[in-house]
């Protein structure tokens, strides 16, 4: 690590340095070169979409994922060196521009205490703007070294089981919201967030340090990083229902968005009929037509029948798990001070007041 230089504004400077900056290096050759007259519209429109691009990434976050990347290699033994700090950047890469997508598909008002970004500049450039940065994201991976101790390989290939893992757990989740299902059941929605959240926010962190390091991963690893993902999200949308608490996002959004939530199941499975039906018939309508009335109904209801308590108990058990099998995996491993910095960073996932 740089000495002086804060993890967490490494990786955000190393994301923000992958993405393009020179407008003119867009234009075709015959432009490039072009005299200011004929290029100036171009380039000032040029240089806004590369500035919505570093949006996302330059608005206040944890860059929790290639935090845990950079431990996870350092306890797997793997030398201080770039592939760790390039597969870590194109980490959080990939997190800003799926959020960006995310934001789009939920129809978010908020992201990072602040509008979302299709929100401010519509959906078309929007989307096309997440699109680049995925662009960037694989470009910037295929800046990594080919030399060991790192498996390229097998660094690519969790690259793209991960991705493909988060699309079919955001399939999960828009399919149910579009089908109008209301019962699906906990089972079903722990399956959904594993796929979702857990497996880019701490499963392929975890098995991306390993493959810096040259080392095929513990499956511990993954059985540790479902759990510690699940309970990321539990307590994830404990804090969206949770007034006061400063998550960056709109307050109650999954109501508004109609989320299917370990909260909303516990609540639709305790409540009487009649109140079952009030909220079902809240969660169909249209954002623009939920009045702030009717979800503060709701939020008195998950309050009295004691949902968020237990969704945060199911978080807590889940964390518990998790921590107890990421030291059995972390135990035999080289790196003891990072392995201990990495139990105490994923120690807080459950219980994160913001």
């Amino acid at each position: 690590m740089l000495a002086g230089v804060d993890p967490t504004d490494r990786i955000r400077q190393g994301v923000i340095a992958a993405l393009p900056a020179d407008a003119r290096e867009l234009l075709p050759p015959a432009l490039a070169d072009a005299a200011e007259p004929a290029t100036g519209a171009l380039v000032a429109e040029l240089e806004r979409f590369l500035a919505l691009m570093r949006d996302y990434p330059e608005r206040p976050g944890k860059t929790l994922r290639g935090r845990l990347l950079v431990l996870a290699a350092r306890a797997h033994g793997a030398p201080d060196d770039a592939a760790a700090q390039t597969l870590a950047e194109a980490l959080e890469l990939f997190q800003n521009w799926v959020l960006v997508h995310d934001d789009i598909e939920d129809d978010s008002e908020e992201r990072r205490g602040r509008p979302a970004l299709h929100r401010q500049v519509g959906m078309p450039l929007a989307l096309n703007v997440g699109d680049a940065m995925h662009v960037a994201m694989w470009r910037h991976l295929l800046t990594l070294p080919q030399r060991a101790p790192l498996d390229l390989q097998a660094a690519l290939d969790e690259f793209g089981a991960m991705i493909m893992r988060t699309a079919a757990g955001q399939h999960l989740d828009l399919a149910w919201v579009a089908q109008e299902r209301f019962d699906v059941a906990e089972a079903e929605y722990l399956a959904m967030v594993s796929l979702k959240t857990a497996y880019y926010t701490v499963v392929s962190p975890l098995r991306l340090g390993a493959a810096c390091a040259g080392r095929a991963p513990s499956p511990l690893l993954e059985e540790a990083g479902v759990d510690l993902g699940v309970a990321f999200q539990i307590r994830d949308d404990v804090l969206n229902l949770t007034p006061g608490a400063e998550v960056g996002k709109e307050f109650a959004g999954d109501l508004y968005e109609g989320k299917r939530t370990l909260v909303l199941a516990h609540l639709l499975g305790h409540a009487t009929p009649a109140e079952r039906e009030r909220v079902v018939a809240l969660l169909r309508r249209p954002r623009a037509a939920k009045a702030p009335e009717g979800v503060a109904e709701v939020l008195a209801l998950i309050e009295r029948y004691g949902s968020l308590a237990y969704a945060q108990q199911v978080a807590e058990r889940r964390l518990e798990r998790g921590l107890a099998r990421l030291q059995e995996a972390l135990a035999p491993l080289p790196g003891r001070r990072a392995a201990e910095e990495l139990l105490g960073l994923v120690g807080s996932l459950a219980e994160r007041v913001s």
